[in-house]
């Protein structure tokens, strides 16, 4: 079986299918087979799960999925590349190509019925972002999240409150998921190698998510509380055209703090509270 993590493998398919790269959608492709048994291990990838991976590549991560047993939808949003690894994994059954994007599909509807899933990717920055609060804040059956992001953004979803990196993506991370770094990882593991180096992270969503209001009101609670860094929350809540006397008052909190200081579950809370002083 051929080996798809392989430098070689990677380089002869570039090649051989006249494969143009898309810069827009972030193509940089994982030639090191160590750091896709890293994301395997941390994954617990075995027989019997089922796993859903964002951006299949030229597979090398399918297949490690894969080989341990796991059945894996991979999604894939270039459609010539779809075909390609499609063909090259067809000795796998229990393997499934996807093409399409994968912050327009409907990711619940390729979760088999009363299957809990894990997810498995290697996101490029442009998605980051949108496609890991649409996991966390969807229906999706998600008992563990396994992702290779930027080493900037790792460092954003792993930052405490009172930092310079913790910010409204921070908090709407740590609201639904405990995060925690796997490993740090070098450019040179892709093909061509990006402009920065990554990270691995796992995520665990909460059973139970800390008590807060409607999705759109918590969110416009924390955009506006980081909209403008420098002012205090009482001035930023203003700011988003919030009542923020009343809102801070039914919240019990001091509206001098900044918002940067305060946790996910203050940020609950605070939304509770906005959605009473409507």
């Amino acid at each position: 079986m051929i080996n798809l993590s392989a430098p070689s493998t990677v380089r002869r398919l570039i090649r051989e299918n006249a494969f143009r790269y898309k810069k827009s959608i972030g193509q940089n492709f994982l030639v090191d087979g160590n750091v896709v048994q890293t994301i395997v291990k941390a994954a617990g990838a075995a027989p019997g799960q089922f796993f859903l991976e964002i951006g299949a590549g030229f597979g090398a991560l399918t297949q490690g999925l894969a080989n341990s047993g796991a059945s894996v939808v991979a999604v894939e949003i270039d459609a010539v590349l779809a075909e390609v690894t499609r063909k090259l994994l067809a000795d796998y059954p229990q393997v499934q190509i996807v093409t399409g994007d994968a912050l327009r599909l409907d990711l619940a509807s390729l979760v088999p019925p009363g299957q809990r899933c894990r997810v498995a990717a290697n996101l490029p920055y442009y998605i980051t972002s949108p496609l890991l609060i649409k996991l966390v804040e969807s229906d999706l059956p998600v008992e563990l999240l396994v992702v290779m992001v930027q080493k900037e953004v790792g460092e954003r979803l792993l930052a405490a409150p009172g930092t310079k990196d913790y910010g409204a993506l921070s908090v709407k991370l740590f609201f639904h998921a405990e995060v925690e770094l796997v490993a740090q990882v070098p450019r040179t593991v892709f093909f061509p190698p990006p402009h920065v180096d990554s990270a691995i992270l796992r995520l665990l969503p909460r059973p139970f998510p800390y008590p807060a209001a409607d999705p759109a009101t918590f969110s416009r609670v924390v955009r506006a509380a980081f909209a403008h860094r420098r002012k205090n929350l009482k001035n930023a809540l203003l700011a988003a055209g919030l009542a923020a006397e009343a809102l801070l008052e039914t919240a019990g909190m001091d509206g001098k703090r900044r918002g940067e200081s305060l946790s996910p579950e203050e940020f609950g809370r605070l939304s509770l509270a906005a959605a009473a002083c409507r």
